[in-house]
């Protein structure tokens, strides 16, 4: 194993996350975690509505800032970093896949897949263009390139979404319920496209999902019950 492989890419120590704070109607809903995703991991977060996995997601992704705890990405402690720092490490250490895919509709995929270059650059390079053209073309989208986001179904549209998340090389995809809004077979397309970009870019993934399905189908299942994690451990395939 290199023995870079054995540091963590995100470390969480002891994180609580409150609203509200200061008024009576505050509320924590993240009670002290601790977790660790190391390079490569393809990880299930499941747990009930209202058991805090947006918003422990929306935390790993620099979206919201915790109430208290460590967080540290490939070592460094973020949780110090201004708002640029944040939207700097954002852009280009994460990619993000939702439930809904938020493509932009008055452009073609080849323009969306590159949007995350653009926005973060002012323009495309053509090392960026010819990465946006493998990418749609390694999730199965080399014909629909020119395509708009309406003439796309709903997987594809989705196959869209991984390939712009991936298109910074970022070592961490967070996915939040990515097939939740997708038939069973399109859920089954989707899921094998995160598979297959895992094997072959070693990217890490933490993917939240209501379909046991598709928990089954990952490496390792995180369970949060009430604002803790109520199980942590690697599923066996056999």
């Amino acid at each position: 194993m290199n023995p870079s492989s054995t540091v963590p890419l995100i470390e969480l120590s002891a994180v609580r996350k409150s609203y509200n704070v200061g008024l009576p109607s505050e509320a924590e809903v993240l009670h002290g975690l601790n977790l660790r995703v190391m390079p490569g991991e393809f990880i299930a977060l499941i747990g009930p509505s209202g058991s805090g996995k947006s918003t422990l997601l929306s935390i790993i992704g620099l979206l919201e800032r915790m109430s208290s705890g460590t967080y540290r990405f490939q070592g460094e402690e973020v949780q110090g970093l201004d708002d640029h720092g944040l939207t700097m490490r954002r852009r280009n250490l994460l990619g993000f896949v939702f439930q809904f895919h938020h493509l932009l509709p008055a452009f073609t995929a080849l323009e969306n897949v590159t949007m995350p270059a653009l926005m973060a650059e002012g323009h495309v390079s053509a090392v960026q263009l010819a990465k946006a053209r493998e990418l749609l073309d390694a999730v199965g989208l080399a014909q629909a390139m020119d395509k708009r986001p309406s003439q796309l179904s709903g997987g594809m549209q989705q196959r869209v979404a991984i390939a712009r998340a991936l298109v910074m090389e970022p070592p961490l995809v967070l996915a939040d319920e990515p097939t939740g809004n997708l038939d069973t077979a399109s859920s089954d397309e989707v899921f094998v496209q995160l598979r297959r970009m895992h094997a072959e870019r070693g990217v890490s993934f933490v993917v939240v999902t209501h379909d046991p399905r598709l928990a089954a189908r990952c490496d390792r299942l995180v369970e949060l019950v009430d604002g803790r994690i109520s199980r942590d451990e690697p599923i066996v395939h056999t």
